[in-house]
């Protein structure tokens, strides 16, 4: 990961540190040696400042990267983690389906390095890349395949439980930053000239994709385990959650409802990991013509977690591939569908970040309080 650009006051002053690091494969694509490397590179930084970005064909460009970056780079989970509860929950009062998911995450904590070294863990830090390709929108019984260029991007992640986090998120230009302080949520994209989106507090998707054992485990302590199933030759086990009335009615706003939020986790017979994760959303968008003219938007993804390895004595997942597909439909709009791709990679992970604060995790000063992120 490249973590140095040129300063962008003065030409011949020390390089900058970057906020957001970038892959070498983004850095080797801005020009064919170091030297027109780097001054594509101070352009490209001079270009986040400027007004260039309000060009119709340029704001059409952003608006692609910005769906694709909400959609697969920065999803929140409808439900809130515990971080009072104990995986040693007892389990006799509990169906056979909800004793047999809280056996489950007692072998995944056991297989992420155990309860001490998990408890452990009061804070990290995480460096990494993703490469996003994606399909156009298509009508819902085609098929198509996706586009053959990659959107190429780095991230850096911080976190002190799983309401208190921020992520920024660079690709291809367009960054999103968002995060969470404990009280509410918000996005936003530093080339969009919205109000920030804001919502309740959330964890973020990409915890769950085997980052965060603690918030995984307290996540599903609450689900059924439906059954078995095999994921890349892995006998798994399915362990279930549904988001209830109540919750999905307090998340909605004023402009759509949730109408329903799954969650699938699977984990191995053998050794106990998440291998896959899988979520499901379908969301009812309000016009002003009533509900026959409503729009739903429906969407599934599926993260598949791979390479495990330890850091500091936890066991967590250091790549993955996250596979989303998007349906649309409803009166004003037909059977629309839509998929995306994302692969990504751990380059390094800090536990226990020194002098990491709650104000750390403050919301941009701009925030809005009449829009919601959904």
């Amino acid at each position: 990961m490249r973590r140095l650009c040129p300063n962008i006051d003065r030409e011949d002053a020390l390089e900058t540190v970057l906020e957001v690091p970038i892959p070498e494969e983004m850095f080797a694509g801005m020009g064919s040696d170091v030297a027109l490397r780097m001054q594509n590179m101070l352009t490209w930084m001079k270009a986040q400042t400027s007004d260039k970005w309000s060009s119709p064909i340029i704001a059409a460009r952003v608006n692609e990267l910005r769906f694709l970056l909400y959609l697969v780079g920065s999803p929140l989970i409808p439900l809130q983690v515990q971080l009072d509860h104990s995986v040693n929950r007892p389990i006799r009062d509990s169906s056979i389906e909800a004793s047999t998911a809280k056996y489950i995450v007692q072998q995944y904590i056991a297989a992420t390095g155990g309860q001490a070294a998990v408890n452990a863990v009061h804070s990290m830090c995480v460096t990494g890349q993703v490469k996003i390709c994606a399909t156009e929108f298509h009508q819902g019984d085609q098929s198509m395949e996706a586009r053959s260029t990659q959107e190429i991007g780095g991230f850096v992640l911080w976190q002190k439980n799983p309401d208190l986090w921020n992520l920024e998120l660079i690709v291809s230009g367009c960054k999103v930053s968002c995060g969470s302080n404990g009280k509410l949520s918000w996005r936003h994209s530093s080339n969009q000239q919205a109000p920030v989106s804001k919502g309740p507090p959330r964890p973020l998707r990409r915890f769950l994709q085997g980052l965060d054992p603690r918030s995984t485990a307290n996540l599903f302590l609450d689900g059924m385990c439906i059954g078995e199933k095999i994921i890349n030759d892995e006998d798994c086990f399915i362990l279930k959650l549904e988001t209830s009335p109540a919750l999905r009615e307090a998340q909605s706003g004023p402009n759509f409802d949730i109408i329903h939020h799954t969650i699938w986790g699977y984990f191995s017979q053998r050794s106990g990991l998440l291998i896959q994760f899988e979520d499901s959303r379908l969301l009812r968008m309000k016009t002003a013509d009533g509900e026959d003219a409503d729009v739903f938007w429906e969407t599934s993804t599926e993260s598949v977690m791979e390479e495990y390895r330890y850091v500091d004595g936890v066991n967590i997942a250091h790549r993955g591939k996250t596979s989303l597909t998007v349906f649309r439909y409803g009166e004003q709009s037909s059977n629309h569908k839509r998929e995306i791709e994302e692969t990504w990679k751990i380059e390094d992970v800090d536990f226990n970040v020194w002098g990491l604060s709650v104000q750390d995790f403050m919301p941009p000063a701009d925030l809005k309080q009449d829009r919601l992120v959904w």
